[in-house]
């Protein structure tokens, strides 16, 4: 099969899908004697890419694998084709989750200590619903408190490949007081952004609105953006 047809089935596979898939999951698709290698269907997503530019939808790798995806400056107009609101989640979710991206291995009990709040029980249930967190472990001290760790979701959630997407430290701003508001150029189904083809996006969720633990927080002002590196790296 010329790359130029191995390309077409890929991006029908894909199509269909609408799910990230592994250059493994493609190759499985294929009978045996048919099967190309996995050399050669790596080339023939560079060569998808390629001829995606210029479309409206794009094709990109994400932790799960490959997928296709409205771009991002359509997801404004595209998300009207549903009725429910895009989910909202509140900056204490929000920097609770960037905590954990960045430092961990982390506690709860770490988290608290450096936000200076207590953590939402809300904030954990929707996190771990959403599959974004895990428990990776305990630490060796008294009570033997969970350590905390993002997930393979995660990364697929925000368009990531791997945890080295993430921004360095040093780009983001107001990190004294961890101003951060995860909002990733061409991954979020809360943005807008379906894989191909369109599937409405997850229920609309408030979580932005505070509960018993975050009424008590202070007012703080509005976060900064936390924006996603082009992806060349194998996920962790």
């Amino acid at each position: 099969m010329s790359d130029a047809a191995l390309s077409t089935v890929l991006e029908a596979v894909l199509l269909a899908a609408g799910r990230p898939v592994s250059v493994e999951q493609m190759l499985e698709l294929f009978e045996e004697q048919q099967r190309p290698t996995a050399d050669a269907a790596r080339a023939a997503l560079v060569e998808l890419a390629s001829a995606c530019e210029g479309r409206a939808f794009e094709l990109r790798e994400v932790a799960s694998g490959w997928r296709l995806q409205v771009r991002p400056q359509h997801a404004e107009i595209v998300s009207r084709l549903w009725q429910e609101r895009p989910s909202r989640y509140s900056r204490a979710l929000l920097e609770t989750l960037a905590l954990i991206a960045y430092r961990q291995p982390i506690t709860r009990g770490e988290i608290e200590d450096i936000r200076g709040v207590t953590v939402s029980s809300t904030i954990m249930r929707t996190m771990q619903e959403r599959n974004w967190i895990r428990v990776v472990g305990h630490r060796e001290v008294p009570g033997r408190p969970e350590l905390l760790g993002t997930t393979r979701e995660f990364l697929d959630y925000f368009g990531l490949r791997s945890l080295d997407d993430l921004p360095t430290l040093a780009e983001l701003r107001d990190l004294d007081d961890i101003k951060v508001q995860l909002e990733f150029p061409g991954g979020p189904p809360e943005s807008g952004l379906p894989a191909l083809p369109a599937a409405a996006p997850a229920a609309a969720d408030e979580d932005a609105g505070p509960d018993d633990d975050e009424a008590r927080e202070p007012t703080e002002p509005e976060a900064g953006t936390l924006v996603a590196l082009p992806p060349d790296v194998e996920p962790r």
